[in-house]
């Protein structure tokens, strides 16, 4: 029997308030918290004065297949169509077995800054095969004892038409490939954007997964997809969808926005805003320059549960990122307004239910997912991204 007691560590008591604990961890699970808990003969004893001892986080949308390319594959005009273009013109440099060096190591580098999971989507163009999908398969296998990996089919495009029947075929493939989910661009089809939704949801409902579409990622405030989405759900689909990006919501009007966040909420689809990303590659040319986020404050108003990723990792789409939850928190502090424990809920507990993983916290009977950084406070972790941080996966600490 495993048995660690953590002594003095601080806890979220409620939203603006902390508490110094005690937890006992047994085999994986916790099984007390208190204070000035006894420490057993068998324990392993840590003290944690001095840190803030938090659920581990979840990040809902990564790109494990192209982290770490920034040096390789630049982006000759810092924008989405740029980035896409650059990657497509190099896709001959990229192998199974490279792909998998460098998102082992993205994913490895997650878990010890402090993530229980990761939802990753691997592209899956008929230019590129399986290859992507074939390598984070590897690497969800290397790396399952220290993180969970999500796979999500990133389809290419277009979808629609005789001319993609090859495309509609490998998607399917790659499902049996090992993908988890089904995931595409509409509003990359050139105009409709509802018949490839339709088709993705229909892909999921007969391989029985749940959906994970970029969804409007732009700035154009005509784009319609996020509530095309919406109803189509709410039509009658039994599975999980999440909608990321949805940036031209906020380029909408109020009274849209509020209509479109309402359809959203009461189809039950989770949105992942992604700061990094869309603030590095939209606005560009844009006078007065938005944000490029989506509309956060209206989506959680409606009821939505918002979660925050970081998207690309040190690519073409983004040449920055530490793969750090802390990070992705402060940027929603920042740009979308949000309070530091509101924040921190957007890459942990939220991110989590809407990935399906379901939320975890610091309770008797919880697993002992757990991320502990030397702050006082949670807002102070999020500030300084402390570097002294321990993490536990299923009750056992990891390496550092």
């Amino acid at each position: 029997m495993a048995s660690t007691l953590l002594q003095r560590a601080t806890t979220i008591h409620t939203d603006v308030t902390h508490l110094q604990q005690d937890i006992r961890i047994i085999d994986g699970v916790i099984t007390k918290v208190g204070q000035l808990l006894p420490a057993d003969g068998d324990d392993e004893v840590i003290d944690l004065d001095g840190y803030v001892l938090l659920p581990a986080a979840v990040e809902p949308h990564a790109h494990l297949d192209k982290a770490f390319l920034a040096e390789r594959i630049v982006n000759p005009t810092g924008d989405l169509m740029g980035a896409i273009t650059a990657m497509g013109e190099n896709r001959h440099l990229l192998s199974v077995d490279e792909t998998i060096e460098r998102a082992e190591r993205a994913a490895r580098l997650m878990a010890s800054n402090g993530y229980r999971a990761v939802r990753s989507h691997a592209d899956t163009t008929t230019a590129h095969g399986l290859r992507s999908i074939e390598a984070l398969a590897e690497v969800k296998q290397r790396v399952a004892a220290v993180i969970d990996v999500q796979i999500v089919a990133l389809s290419g495009w277009p979808v629609m038409g005789p001319s993609a029947a090859d495309q509609r075929a490998l998607l399917n493939e790659a499902l049996a490939a090992g993908a988890d989910l089904v995931g595409g661009c509409p509003h990359l089809e050139g105009g409709d954007t509802l018949g490839p939704t339709e088709f993705f949801l229909q892909t999921a409902t007969d391989h029985g997964v749940d959906v994970d579409l970029h969804t409007d990622e732009t700035l154009d405030p005509t784009a319609r997809g996020l509530a095309e989405l919406a109803e189509l759900v709410s039509s009658g689909f039994e599975h999980q969808v999440t909608a990321s990006h949805c940036v031209s919501l906020s380029m909408q009007p109020e009274p849209e926005q509020r209509a479109t966040a309402e359809a959203v909420a009461a189809a039950g689809i989770g949105v992942v805003a992604l700061p990094h990303t869309n603030l590095f590659l939209q606005g560009r040319g844009h006078s007065p320059m938005p944000r490029g986020l989506t509309a956060v404050a209206a989506l959680r108003a409606a009821g939505v549960r918002v979660a925050a990723g970081a998207d690309n990792l040190q690519d073409p789409f983004n040449p920055v990122g530490r793969a750090c939850p802390f990070e992705t928190a402060g940027l929603m502090i920042m740009t979308a307004h949000m309070l530091p424990h509101e924040a921190w809920a957007s890459v942990s507990g939220v991110s989590a239910d809407v990935t399906g993983l379901g939320a975890q916290t610091i309770k008797v009977g919880q697993p002992a997912d757990l991320v502990a950084a030397r702050a006082a406070t949670v807002r102070e972790a999020i500030a300084f991204g402390p570097t002294d941080r321990i993490v536990w996966r299923n009750g056992q600490r990891l390496a550092a």
